[in-house]
């Protein structure tokens, strides 16, 4: 967990703002006590999580694919190849929608705009490092034009099925 007290806070009142503005379909299934707050989610997500991406081509027709996600600082980071369709979309297009979903278990969806984080971000190199940790190797050095992403957040909610099992389990 990296998040820092205000970091929790601000992802607290982004759940609570997208949770009250959600409709009531979704508020009949992501019931109070399978909702997951943010000190849940940032206990819950960590190391690595199969992310699914949804852009949108230039003829307004939905993409989706899936990504390496790790959620760092309540936001989830990725990379992918710059030559790759959903980076060309992102660069032009860069609203996006992300879910992680392990089965009933846990569900997060989150809408939000991804910005590409270069060398000089003042939080690339955490970054780097995180991943550089995880992976063995900086993903930098894994292609000529590879790129860091990261999803700003405008709705976001969390879910699980059972929240006592989820909680109880070892983090990943």
């Amino acid at each position: 967990m990296r998040e820092t007290d205000r970091e929790i806070t601000e992802l607290q009142e982004l759940l609570d703002a997208a949770y009250a503005r959600s409709t009531e379909h979704l508020r009949a299934i992501i019931t109070d006590p399978r909702r997951l707050d943010a000190g849940e989610l940032v206990r819950v997500l960590t190391g690595m999580c199969t992310l699914n991406l949804a852009t949108v081509t230039a003829r307004g027709e939905p993409r989706i694919s899936a990504v390496d996600g790790h959620f760092l600082h309540a936001r989830w980071v990725f990379t992918t190849s710059g030559s790759a369709a959903k980076a060309r979309q992102l660069k032009q297009r860069p609203a996006a929608s992300i879910s992680y979903v392990d089965g009933e278990r846990i569900g997060v969806f989150s809408h939000g705009n991804v910005e590409f984080l270069t060398a000089d971000h003042p939080d690339f190199a955490e970054i780097e490092q995180h991943l550089t940790s995880h992976y063995g190797s900086s993903p930098s050095s894994w292609g000529d034009d590879i790129v860091y992403c990261r999803l700003q957040p405008t709705w976001m909610v969390g879910y699980a099925f059972d929240k006592a099992a989820v909680l109880d389990t070892p983090a990943r």
